[in-house]
């Protein structure tokens, strides 16, 4: 049995899916926890979710017993709290204009049926939907309100509310969630935990490469991982794994953070974690956490509308701009005089209100240490790309120009290089870090801490091989393992 579909009464649910076994909530509710596995999907598609409801109590107890609730008790309660457009972000926002426009009335009823939609125009905003609010059956109201789409309301939707026009469509759109790949299987019995891991095929610089993706899927295997490859569009399922591994560049804004929000809220273990996104994504926020730790690194200054005169006094020329989200060298720009600077500063300001300046300090390579878990783990020397200050050059067509890299064992590395990597990595969070950072000499300065570092075949695993992935793989495992040992 791979899941459970847990209704009012037997005669609400008629499917028989293999795999998937039913029963009524009062039979779930009394049960003796240890009848069923851990770790057993539980579909919840009771009639009520109201407030202390049997629907409520399904969900809640199905937490308790590690069991895993589609919807959960959290999705639950957010849904009684969603507000317009308070609940909305503007992926989800230009979705429902987008598919709603043109209708001819001023207020508009979607149904969504485990993720889909009986009207195939509205096919993307029901699944962002379901994304959002991972539940069974969703129902979401909108009213068009001086010239754009709003959500009045949205909430589960009964299964005796469903029309019977949609009854057809409903037990198919179930058909296809229960039977697709990607749901949970009867575990072989060398497979312990569930991983996904995140990608996004589309993705032109991703922070591994295909092979280097194959070798973390046996590594994870090796170890007793079942492997799923995920896209953003799995956002629902994510409560069915028991870790999450995110090999997509991440970023604030983005479905990454909030992949990686729900997999920490439902328990997993997850890389890259939440807070690790939020820190290292922000340069401001990563000048101001070294020079707590008395880090060192280059003169730095947090630049603002205020203070635009004594940048030049401060740091001199050149110098370089960073935008605080900037990554892979993009959003990071070196000025060589006064009208360079007013010019950039001022497109800078335009999308943030503080910007990173710092002096500039060249080198012909930057080190970049992962370290995991506050441990370091491998070390490139990543080389300027040719007539180019930075490692990667960027062409205006869209090309670019890396430039060569070569990778040592960790003992190789100076050990002032290896401690401040450490304590910068420390500073952040106990995850995966790529540390970039300048030597000079018996000076070393951190540039910066990255998560969801690269990870690339034949480049950091050159030195450890198949051994890198093992390690990573291992982490998840430790984690896992402690986590089993502190539940009740």
């Amino acid at each position: 049995m791979s899941g459970l579909v847990v209704v009012d009464a037997r005669t609400d649910w008629p499917l028989q899916i293999p795999g998937m076994h039913v029963m009524t909530a009062w039979d779930y509710l009394t049960l003796t926890p240890e009848v069923l596995q851990r770790n057993i999907r539980v579909y919840n598609l009771c009639r009520s979710f109201s407030y202390q409801s049997t629907g409520y109590y399904v969900s809640l107890l199905a937490g308790a017993r590690s069991h895993r609730p589609l919807p959960d008790i959290t999705t639950i309660q957010d849904l009684k709290l969603a507000e317009s457009p308070g609940v909305l972000n503007d992926e989800i926002d230009e979705l429902i204009q987008s598919s709603l426009a043109r209708l001819g009335s001023s207020e508009y009823v979607l149904n969504v049926y485990f993720g889909q939609s009986p009207t195939k125009r509205h096919e993307r905003l029901a699944r962002a939907l379901f994304n959002l609010f991972p539940a069974p059956l969703l129902q979401a109201t909108f009213e068009y309100k001086g010239d754009e789409w709003r959500v009045d309301s949205i909430g589960p939707i009964a299964l005796g509310e469903v029309p019977g026009s949609h009854l057809e469509f409903m037990h198919q759109a179930a058909r296809e969630y229960f039977t697709r790949r990607r749901m949970p299987r009867q575990k072989k019995d060398s497979y312990r935990y569930d991983l996904a891991i995140l990608i996004n095929e589309a993705e032109k610089d991703p922070p591994s490469n295909a092979r280097a993706l194959k070798l973390f899927e046996k590594a994870a295997e090796d170890l007793g991982f079942q492997v799923d490859f995920i896209d953003k569009g799995d956002y629902g399922h994510v409560a069915e794994f028991d870790a999450l591994f995110i090999r997509e560049t991440t970023a604030v804004n983005h479905h990454t953070y909030r992949f990686a929000r729900r997999a920490e809220r439902e328990g997993l273990v997850v890389v890259d974690d939440p807070k690790s996104i939020l820190r290292a994504a922000n340069k401001v926020f990563l000048s101001e956490l070294m020079d707590r730790h008395r880090i060192p690194q280059p003169k730095t200054m947090l630049i603002h509308r205020g203070n635009v005169k004594q940048i030049a006094r401060e740091l001199g020329f050149p110098c370089v701009l960073k935008q605080p989200d900037s990554q892979f060298s993009r959003g990071v720009i070196k000025v060589d005089n006064e009208a360079e600077l007013k010019r950039e500063v001022r497109d800078l300001l335009e999308r943030s209100d503080i910007v990173i300046g710092q002096s500039f300090e060249p080198t012909d390579y930057d080190w970049r240490v992962g370290v995991l878990d506050g441990v370091p783990l491998y070390a490139c020397r990543y080389y300027m790309a040719k007539d180019h200050w930075q490692v990667v050059k960027h062409g205006r067509n869209g090309g670019k120009i890396e430039g060569h890299h070569d990778t040592l064992p960790i003992d190789a590395v100076p050990p002032l290089v290896r401690n401040v990597a450490v304590q910068a990595a420390k500073a952040v969070g106990s995850a995966l870090y790529g540390v970039d950072l300048k030597q000079f000499g018996n000076v070393v300065k951190v540039v910066e801490v990255n998560d969801n570092p690269n990870i690339d075949f034949g480049v950091e695993d050159l030195v450890l091989k198949e051994t890198l992935y093992r390690r990573i793989m291992e982490y998840f495992v430790r984690r896992l393992e402690a986590r089993v040992k502190n539940q009740p």
